[in-house]
């Protein structure tokens, strides 16, 4: 018998991917009071005069995505983005969720800046925003942040970023501390003096260009310690953006035996190695850098084969002059909030994943290492979903770029899958 409504939202007839609940069939979606409320065979509800109707015939709905790691510049870097600028970007990419660290300028390191920035986020009303806490005071790595205020604040993990903590004593101490208040630690892997005054792969293509190089020791010295730690204090914790074959390699290691583990890698890496930067391309300048064809085909298998969890964007918009100066004093960073679904996309053609797998990396396994209920579309579940055309090519250009920064090495590229809606709580809040 067909379901009538009488209000709400109605996505109809979509093709619906939901990768925590193992769904890839063609179906309708009825959204009431920013929930989920129904999932039933596509034409089956019928709706109302008042109800807000989706054609999905030709598209596909999945959860919004989560991306881990998004620097949105507000606090204290204004001048190259807000809150507002990025979330509405955001959620035109299809992004629903965004993870902020805590190398905001004051610092993420105690509970008055996460007030700030989730009044700031509550203001524009476009993607949500969650935040990690400083695992250090000022990130300085001398003295722990207040790490359970952090928490009660609504921290939903804790990191000192790519800012060293060169005391073992100490990172023990803040990894003791995180477990007992059963919070996640979030680890960019970096040995701050080997990969200090650095800008590039430490590798022929740096040798030829004259560009001081970052060996992959940095990434692999950094893991080996962290590990360490993890398997004596026993905290979880996450391994941002690797960026080598053997950093991989450590996380699978890690993962046989059994220590609680998890990582993600940026989309990037996944596309780019160092010859992007033969050009002195400083849209390429990135931290960790590009690295070589190899790590770039052992990333992609590590996502294939589950050793990486999550693909992020590591989102960093940056204004002109910032990378308009000869390579290696350029700062590093690509503003890829529209990539990352497209480079995902890209990859799932390239590599032998379908197409639920690689979504799961950007919906549900993201969601499950932050702690947070997003990422599927269970019944009952926050409305956040995505829904896009698989099959429509476009190119980006400076112009179809809603982040304030423009900075990125993927100009020019043709991509295929672009988004057409996007719903965060129930809220059409884009539509192409």
């Amino acid at each position: 018998m067909s379901n009538i409504l009488t209000s709400g939202t109605l996505i109809k007839n979509g093709q619906l991917i939901d990768p925590a609940n193992n769904i890839n069939q063609r179906a309708d979606i009825h959204i009431i009071n920013g929930k989920i409320a129904a999932i039933e065979p596509a034409n089956s509800i019928k709706a109302g005069e008042r109800t807000q109707i989706i054609d999905a015939s030709q598209l596909t709905v999945i959860p919004g995505l989560v991306d881990c790691c998004a620097r949105l510049r507000e606090p204290g870097l204004e001048h190259k983005a807000t809150i507002d600028s990025e979330t509405i970007a955001a959620t035109r990419a299809g992004i629903t969720t965004l993870c902020c660290p805590p190398d905001t300028e004051p610092v993420i390191d105690e509970p008055a800046i996460v007030e700030l920035i989730n009044q700031k986020t509550a203001k524009a009303a476009h993607s949500k925003v969650v935040m990690l806490g400083a695992l250090s005071a000022g990130l300085h790595g001398k003295h722990l942040s207040e790490i359970y205020a952090l928490k009660q604040a609504g921290c939903v993990g804790l990191s000192n970023c790519r800012k060293p903590i060169e005391n073992s004593l100490i990172l023990k101490r803040a990894f003791a501390y995180a477990a007992t208040f059963d919070m996640r630690v979030y680890i960019e892997p970096d040995e701050h003096w080997l990969s200090i005054g650095g800008c590039a792969h430490e590798g022929k293509i740096a040798t030829r260009l004259g560009l001081k190089g970052i060996p992959v020791s940095a990434e692999t010295i950094a893991i080996a310690r962290a590990l360490e730690l993890v398997a004596e204090t026993g905290v979880s914790a996450h391994f941002g953006r690797l960026s080598s074959a053997q950093g991989a390699e450590m996380i699978t290691r890690a993962k046989n035996e059994q220590l609680p583990v998890t990582a993600d890698v940026s989309a990037h890496q996944l596309h780019l190695t160092e010859f992007d930067i033969s050009s002195f391309n400083s849209a390429c300048h990135v931290n960790p850098p590009l690295r070589t064809q190899r790590d770039l085909e052992a990333l992609q298998n590590a996502v294939v084969n589950g050793t990486i969890d999550a693909i992020c964007s590591d989102h960093q918009p940056h204004d002109v002059d910032a990378k308009q100066a000869p390579f290696a004093s350029t700062e590093a960073g690509i503003s890829s909030l529209e990539t990352l679904l497209p480079l995902c996309l890209r990859l799932s053609q390239h590599v032998s994943m379908e197409l639920s797998e690689v979504i799961n990396k950007i919906t549900c396994s993201p969601a499950n290492i932050l702690g947070i209920n997003a990422g599927t579309l269970s019944i009952g579940a926050n409305a956040d979903i995505c829904i896009f055309d698989e099959d429509e090519d476009w190119q980006l250009s400076s112009d179809s770029i809603n982040s304030r920064g423009k900075n990125t090495p993927f100009l020019g590229w043709n991509f295929q899958g672009k988004v057409k809606h996007t719903i965060v709580s129930g809220d059409l809040l884009f539509s192409e």
